[in-house]
């Protein structure tokens, strides 16, 4: 069921918009670099750090476990906070992995992500 929960929130019109936002703020990043397990620290941002500062959304002293905060800044389920931040955070190398790959790698899911729903070529 959760993956059904997290198929739906990335098909619908939200989290569409959310995913072409991450990829906007991702493409518009001087430094091709993402961190992890927080949202901004120290300048830096994983990938819901760079779509809030897209959207002007003020995302300083925001814990990424409250997840139901995130969904309401975001306007998007719950699940897909999750799902994104899992694969910002986990979905990589257990070890080893640079915030540039870590880039990479996110910023692909999330255009496989937008192609994949809305007919694009990938």
């Amino acid at each position: 069921m959760w993956r059904g929960r997290v198929a739906s929130s990335i098909r619908g019109k939200r989290g569409q918009q959310l995913l072409r936002d991450c990829l906007a703020a991702l493409d518009a990043m001087p430094e091709k670099r993402l961190i992890k397990n927080y949202l901004v620290k120290d300048g830096e941002v994983c990938t819901l750090g760079a779509a809030g500062k897209g959207r002007g959304i003020d995302l300083v002293g925001v814990d990424p476990e409250s997840h139901d905060v995130l969904a309401k800044q975001f306007n998007v389920a719950e699940c897909l906070i999750q799902e994104i931040e899992w694969v910002n955070d986990e979905g990589g190398p257990y070890n080893g992995e640079t915030p540039e790959h870590r880039f990479d790698r996110v910023r692909k899911w999330v255009v496989e992500n937008i192609a994949a729903n809305t007919g694009e070529p990938k």
